[in-house]
């Protein structure tokens, strides 16, 4: 865990890989920040246990409402880096309605009139190609379980990584918050963080290994 912001209203942190972004089974992100600094710390979003990357939590229940608002309302803005296999190209928007199977942890794109389906938006851009690997750009709509996941790998381009999800290597999913921008909830001052991916198959692109001049 890493630390990249914190104040007596917000904490925002590089979220590692396989660690809960919430309380539940195992140690979580939130225990390891109530250790680290004291006090209690308020989850306002959430990212999947295999997902790395910029997150932020609220140290007052004042901020958290502030902040849980502002998610709602769309005003906090959140991109993710990700590495897939298939043919995907160019630029665009996928729209689908997803199904979470609780009792699977796993969710699918069902008709939209089905009971307990929600929709899922996202825009994607392709940043670049390598071999037969495409690293994306992805700016979410909103916050659906395991959306990227899923809308990917419903268009035959699963997820680095992501064998739950269709993809023959079954190892680290790559899934990277890499850029998190949000109005600080006492200043009102904007905030913008950018993260760079670490390890893995994130060093064949020169995206990530020039990473200060890409982005």
């Amino acid at each position: 865990m890493k630390i990249l912001y914190s104040d007596d209203q917000i904490v925002i942190v590089n979220k590692p890989y396989g660690v809960s972004s919430q309380d539940g089974k195992g140690q979580s992100l939130t225990e390891m920040l109530r250790e680290a600094l004291g006090g209690e710390i308020y989850p306002v979003h959430r990212l999947d246990t295999q997902t790395t990357g910029l997150i932020v939590y609220a140290r007052t229940k004042e901020s958290a409402g502030f902040l849980s608002k502002e998610i709602q309302e769309k005003r906090v803005s959140k991109k993710y880096l990700c590495i897939c296999h298939g043919e995907i190209e160019g630029e665009g928007t996928m729209v689908d309605y997803l199904f979470h199977d609780k009792l699977k942890n796993k969710s699918f794109v069902v008709d939209s009139k089905r009971r307990g389906s929600k929709e899922a938006v996202l825009d994607f851009r392709v940043l670049e190609k390598e071999k037969e690997l495409s690293l994306l750009e992805i700016h979410l709509k909103t916050g659906r379980t395991h959306q990227i996941r899923v809308q990917l790998s419903s268009r035959k381009s699963p997820l680095y990584g992501d064998g739950k999800y269709g993809a023959k290597d079954n190892d680290k999913i790559h899934l990277h918050s890499y850029y998190l921008s949000l109005t600080h909830p006492k200043t009102g001052k904007k905030m913008e963080l950018y993260s760079r991916p670490e390890d893995g198959a994130w060093e064949s692109f020169d995206f990530v290994k020039k990473w200060d001049t890409c982005r």
